[in-house]
């Protein structure tokens, strides 16, 4: 998300309260009252900061921040979105049915998009599910 800064900037609380989009679609971040510069030259520990279900779950433990600290954020912004709310238990029942089930994960992951999908949606057909299904599996390795 920040990738062109220099020196690199921690968000700390991405969240889909905190993103907007423009006239076209194109998603903005807004409130950078929790974002940090990371300097190379010093440790980057901070203090707890950002919103509760979207804050990587190791920041709890360790509070030294680097540029990956976004990306858990990201990846729950983005089933938020496909899912039409907050995927909290949502992620935990896919990693279950995936490793627990006989079936193939790419099966698995169809069978609970069509359950777990916003229904405001239009379901998902042929190429756009699989791509779906791609973003999924992106969102959830975030």
């Amino acid at each position: 998300m920040h990738h062109d800064c220099s020196p690199p900037l921690v968000h700390r609380d991405i969240s889909s309260n905190n993103v907007l989009l423009d006239s076209k679609s194109k998603a903005h971040v807004s409130n950078f009252g929790t974002a940090r510069i990371l300097k190379s030259d010093s440790s980057n520990w901070t203090s707890f900061a950002g919103t509760f279900g979207y804050i990587a779950p190791e920041l709890a433990y360790v509070s030294n921040v680097d540029n990956k600290t976004d990306v858990y954020s990201f990846g729950v912004v983005t089933l938020e979105v496909i899912f039409g709310k907050h995927p909290g238990e949502l992620i935990s029942s896919l990693l279950s049915s995936v490793s627990s089930s006989s079936s193939s994960p790419s099966t698995i992951y169809h069978l609970l998009l069509n359950e777990k999908i916003d229904q405001r949606l239009a379901p998902p057909v042929n190429q756009v599910a699989e791509e779906v299904v791609v973003v999924v599996k992106l969102a959830l390795a975030c």
